[in-house]
């Protein structure tokens, strides 16, 4: 890499700047995309019964998507860098003739860094709210699915158990009628 005082250091920069953009943005991309099939196949679910259909079925989508929120995480650390190094590059001396272009492309970068980390964190909490009431709802389902099935059981003890009361009762009538 050029020295700090060449202009090829700034060209340096900018490229490495524009090439994490990119990859930022189509990990951005990505990263939304599984966020959203991960909420879209939860909620195809809503007809099935627990039975056939298991609560945490997305361990796959969970394992995916906290690596690709490291591997944003440090894209945006790295971007975050090389916007430092041109905020430096701008300061040095010899460069007061194109601090102004300097600082607009320094900015537009910011911005896009801004942008990004805004979009990331975004999308990150709406999966995360969205897990978190999956993962609160299937409880309850689960919840619901074992009481009904508890009941089923206890209901038909109890029809047991009344039918032998019924036929003790007729057993106990059936003695006393005939002393």
């Amino acid at each position: 890499m050029a020295g700090i005082g060449s202009s090829n250091y700034w060209e340096d920069l900018r490229k490495q700047a524009r090439q994490l953009e990119n990859e930022l943005d189509l990990k951005l991309v990505s990263f939304s995309k599984l966020c959203t099939s991960y909420s879209s196949s939860r909620d195809g679910r809503r007809g099935d019964t627990l039975d056939t259909t298991p609560l945490l079925n997305n361990s796959t989508q969970d394992r995916m998507f906290d690596t690709m929120s490291v591997e944003i995480e440090q894209l945006l650390a790295k971007l975050t860098g090389v916007n430092d190094k041109m905020a430096e590059y701008t300061n040095t001396p010899g460069t007061a003739s194109l601090n102004a272009a300097l600082m607009h492309t320094l900015q537009r970068h910011r911005d896009i860094l801004q942008d990004y980390t805004h979009e990331f964190h975004k999308t990150k909490g709406n999966f995360l709210a969205i897990r978190e009431r999956e993962d609160l709802l299937g409880s309850v389902r689960k919840d619901i699915e074992t009481y009904k099935t508890g009941s089923g059981v206890n209901n038909r003890r109890t029809e047991l158990f009344l039918k032998e009361h019924e036929h003790l009762r007729k057993y106990v009538h059936i003695s006393l009628a005939s002393l």
